[in-house]
């Protein structure tokens, strides 16, 4: 190949020049030849690239397809059903929904109904008028400690940070949720002024970095602390230990997202990556925990306090469970992440195998506060890959109080899954700090679809209640979700995951065989 593009280019050089001679107007050529010509001189005598080394010029056609491939398999070759981790039904359902557009659907479901893992809804004959139904119904979070407790939405946008997301779309989303009468999780990047400036209900994710709470080392400041989290806007606190897309990793944000304001917002310095250490400062036992978290309850005023996890080493969260019956001191709500979700940037290894998928760890979650006998002082939100009313329905089943969701907000603002998250460069202008990519993302035109999108989905959760006799999301239990183990076999989730006995895990009575060697290694001394 290499003999073939030098005899190429000895043979074109000499036809151009023997042209040009002829006729000046046969320049042209030379304007079109020498440059591919000089290109392939170049891979020829390169030492980086293999291919190019060895096919010039030609070679360079293999990184052009490669770089355009994600598009070409969206576009042209996905079916309806594929296309991760959202398919295009998924995808486009939110689209429908976002622009009120038609969400039906015609010729009966693409699904293989046969298939090991469908799931459905055990419908009933007595089935409730969709008009008996409350579309929007609400849920109160505030233990018996909590001096302000709020009343949320069953739907609600999920921890998304300023810089991981662009300014337009925080805008959006907070108006968003302000018009639909839902809350807006900051993410563990900080309190923006892009959080605040629409008068939408905010939940302020703090994690391990203290963004907006923090002092020159680094440590949580409660003199930052209380400045913000006394404002109105700010319903909730949410203590972050992990997240879905990178457990036990810390937070990511590049260094080409950082902003002078984004490092202004966070209290840190800019000019390289912002990574969030892997573990809290302010604490490190499950009783030391507890005080921090009286101390953000004082700082804010009696607002709900609560914690995001993704679960991993079982006996840590049933350690923060005893911490919390020793010292009487409650969390009024637990965030759980399945580890399926994730919006930014994380190492592969993380995204694919590291935290429990949803539906295990919301099922232990609630398993370990009832087996404690208090989960009725604690709500459980959940985030995951919910993006439907079904996906909401089957949260609910197995013990969720309400749900939120990240990436289904992000498509309502219109992205397409263009996978460019990470790398500053999201065509849409929701995931990247480039002015022109973001200037494209009009908040005043997508708030709009982000409020329709929620309300849409909620009431399509709603109508699938009242199709199965439920009137509440408090009533929706684990026997309403069926789901196919294997090709013959069914079982409802009330079957795959027994509801405990209420005080189960207490000192002095039986714990569950499955639990016990988690129960005896933890300690609330210790995680």
């Amino acid at each position: 190949m290499r003999k073939i593009f030098i005899l190429f280019s000895i043979t074109s050089l000499a036809i151009i020049g023997i042209l040009t001679y002829i006729t000046p107007k046969s320049a042209l050529l030379l304007f079109i030849f020498l440059p591919l010509i000089l290109m392939g001189l170049y891979d020829m005598f390169q030492s980086k690239k293999t291919i190019r080394r060895n096919f010039p010029l030609v070679g360079r056609l293999r990184y052009l397809l490669e770089s355009i491939g994600p598009e070409i398999r969206q576009y042209f070759v996905e079916t309806d059903l594929d296309g991760k981790p959202f398919n295009r039904l998924q995808r486009s359902i939110v689209y429908q929904r976002s622009k009120k557009e038609t969400d039906t659907m015609p010729f009966g479901t693409q699904l293989n109904v046969y298939d090991e893992g469908y799931e459905w809804i055990n419908h009933s004959i007595r089935a409730i008028p969709f008009a008996d139904v409350n579309m929007n119904p609400r849920v109160v979070i505030g233990s018996s400690q909590c001096t302000q407790p709020y009343s949320a939405s069953l739907f609600n946008i999920s921890a998304m940070s300023y810089g991981s997301l662009s300014k337009n779309a925080i805008i959006a989303l907070n108006r968003g949720a302000k018009q639909g009468g839902f809350y807006h999780n900051t993410g563990e990047g900080g309190l923006s002024p892009y959080h605040l400036q629409e008068g939408g209900d905010v939940v302020w994710n703090i994690g391990t970095g203290y963004f907006s709470c923090r002092d020159d080392d680094g440590h949580f400041s409660y003199e930052q602390y209380t400045k913000r989290a006394m404002l109105d806007n700010v319903k909730m606190i949410e203590i972050k230990f992990s997240q879905g897309a990178k457990p036990g990793h810390g937070g990511i944000l590049p260094k080409e997202k950082v902003t002078d304001e984004i490092a202004d917002i966070r209290l840190v310095s800019k000019g390289h990556d912002i990574i969030s250490p892997p573990y809290h400062s302010a604490f490190t036992t499950p009783l030391e925990l507890m005080d921090f978290v009286k101390l953000l309850r004082k700082g804010s005023g009696g607002k709900p306090i609560g914690m995001k996890i993704c679960i991993g080493n079982k006996h840590e969260f049933i350690a923060i469970c005893k911490a919390m019956v020793q010292t009487h001191t409650y969390m009024d709500f637990i965030t759980v992440d399945g580890g399926e979700g994730g919006t930014g940037a994380a190492p592969q290894e993380y995204s694919d195998h590291v935290g429990m998928p949803l539906r295990d760890a919301v099922a232990f979650v609630y398993d370990c506060l009832v087996g404690y006998g208090i989960k009725d002082q604690i709500k459980i939100i959940v985030s995951g890959k919910i993006i439907t009313g079904f996906d909401i329905i089957k949260a609910l089943s197995i013990g969720a109080d309400l749900c939120n969701s990240a990436r289904g907000m992000m498509f309502a603002l219109g992205c397409i899954q263009a996978l460019e998250c990470h790398n500053n460069t999201c065509p849409t202008g929701v995931a990247t700090q480039d002015p022109h990519l973001v200037k494209g993302l009009v908040p005043e035109e997508k708030s709009v679809r982000v409020y329709r999108f929620q309300h849409e989905t909620v009431k399509s959760a709603m109508d699938l209640m009242a199709s199965a006799g439920i009137c509440h999301p408090d009533d929706v239990d684990r026997s309403v979700v069926s789901m196919r183990t294997d090709r013959t076999t069914i079982k409802t989730y009330l079957q795959t995951y027994p509801e405990p006995i209420p005080g189960c895990m207490l000192e002095g009575h039986s714990v569950p065989t499955d639990m016990f060697y988690f129960w005896k290694k933890a300690s609330a001394e210790k995680f």
